[in-house]
Formats: C-alpha cells, structure tokens, sequence
C-alpha cells in the first residue's frame, strides 16, 4: 500500500496497482507526476459517493472547481494563439463549444477517465461510470489536480491532447452556435421557430443541473443537459442536429 499525501496532510492509502495505472494515465499526456502529483489525480478521480461509503476527507469536487477555471483559461489561450482573424464573438462560441458539459464528457471517454473513477456502490449500479455529468466533472477535476502538481503547461498537454483536432480542422463547424444552426434549418421550412422547455433540474443550489427539451410544432425533436439553462439548450439543439443529419428525424 502507499501513502498518498496533499500537502503533508493523508489523503488516502491505494494499492500498487492503483498507482501504476494513474502513472499510465498521465504517461499518455506525457506528463511526469511525483507522488504529491499523483495523490492529486487520484482526488480527481474520486466521486463524493466513494469518499461517502469509504470514509475518505476529500473528494474531487474542489479541484472540479479549480479546474473549470484553469481549462476556460488554457483553452482560451490556445484560440487566442491560433486564431488571430476571429472576432472576440466568435472566439466566445467556440470556447463555449469546446468547454460546455457534453464536449467534456465526450473528452474524458476518449482519455478513458470512466475506467479510473472511484465510485460509490450505488453509483456504480446506476451506470455513474458512464454518466456524461460524471465523465466532465471528472475531467476538470483531472485538470485542476494537473495544474496543481505541474502547473498550467501541464493543462496545455490536457488540452493540446483532447482537442488538437477539434480546435484545428473543425473550428469552422462549431463557431456558429447549435441553437442558430437549428434555427436557420427549421426556418427553411417555413416560419415556424423551434422553441426551448425545461424539463427537469437537480442538484444543489451550488452545483444545478438541468435538462431541456427542443420543440417544432409540438414535436420533441432533441433533449440536453447542461450546467446552466443555457447550455442545457444548446446540447438539445445539438442532438436535434444529430438526428436531422443522421434522417432520424423529420421536421415535416
């Protein structure tokens, strides 16, 4: 077993095993962790149901905090850098695509960070592994633990590694934001706007969740799920996109 210490303060005791695959974790981000760094994603990696039932003094919700900001921040810069022609707008849609809750839990199945949460039993039986709520809080936490163990070039590898691509060839697609695409699509069949519904919220007042439903005459076309209501319409408009795309839906 190893003592895994913040700080100087215990933050938990895990098995050998364990620690190889955190260390095979940032080895792919080809980022070197001392045991501190180490101790760090393992927090990051740990779910407030598992902390609950196994008695643990922290989970990964403080550096899920830390690392919302740090990622806003390193993928800010990288668009800055690589963009210079975009207007402060577009910037802004862009940045709002790639960090928005559905981006981040698409990331963290890439990276494979469902394998490597620590769970609560219950959450567990629930399918918590694979909750998209889940996979992106994980994944901030993941770059707030970074940025604390090797600082903010560090969150530069995270983000260099997940969206490489994403903020290169596909910039294009995703400045205009989903709910104006769906727009100026269903508004080439005639002049019937789609409209937004919120269909559920959860959570405390700290850290709400909402789901929200796109209609076009009183038909559901897509639901999402965000932070925010905002956002929580754009992933329903994104999904509307999906499926009008794949002819899983029709507007007539």
């Amino acid at each position: 077993m190893l003592d895994y210490q913040v700080r100087g303060r215990l933050v938990k005791r895990v098995n050998a095993n364990r620690a190889g695959d955190l260390k095979a974790f940032a080895k792919q981000l080809e980022i070197d962790l001392d045991a501190e760094g180490l101790a760090l994603l393992d927090l990051a990696l740990t779910h407030p149901t598992y902390a609950m039932e196994n008695g643990l003094p922290g989970n990964n919700q403080r550096l899920e905090f830390l690392g919302d900001a740090v990622l806003n921040l390193a993928v800010t810069e990288r668009l800055y850098r690589d963009f210079p022609c975009m207007s402060e707008g577009e910037l802004t849609r862009l940045r709002a695509a790639v960090v928005c809750g559905a981006s981040l839990a698409e990331a963290a199945r890439q990276l494979g960070l469902g394998e490597l949460l620590l769970l609560g039993k219950g959450e567990e039986r629930n399918g918590g592994r694979y909750r998209p709520s889940n996979l992106a809080d994980a994944l901030e936490a993941v770059a707030g633990g970074l940025y604390l163990a090797a600082g903010l070039p560090a969150v530069h590898k995270l983000v260099d590694y997940l969206w490489g691509m994403t903020l290169g060839e596909g910039a294009s697609t995703v400045v205009v934001d989903s709910k104006t695409r769906l727009q100026e699509l269903v508004q080439k069949n005639g002049p019937e706007n789609v409209t937004y519904r919120i269909l559920a919220e959860w959570g405390p007042d700290h850290d709400k969740r909402f789901r929200a439903g796109v209609f076009y005459r009183g038909k559901l076309l897509g639901t999402g799920e965000g932070r925010s209501k905002k956002e929580a319409e754009q992933q329903a408009a994104r999904a509307a996109l999906e499926r009008l795309e794949h002819n899983d839906l029709a507007l007539t």
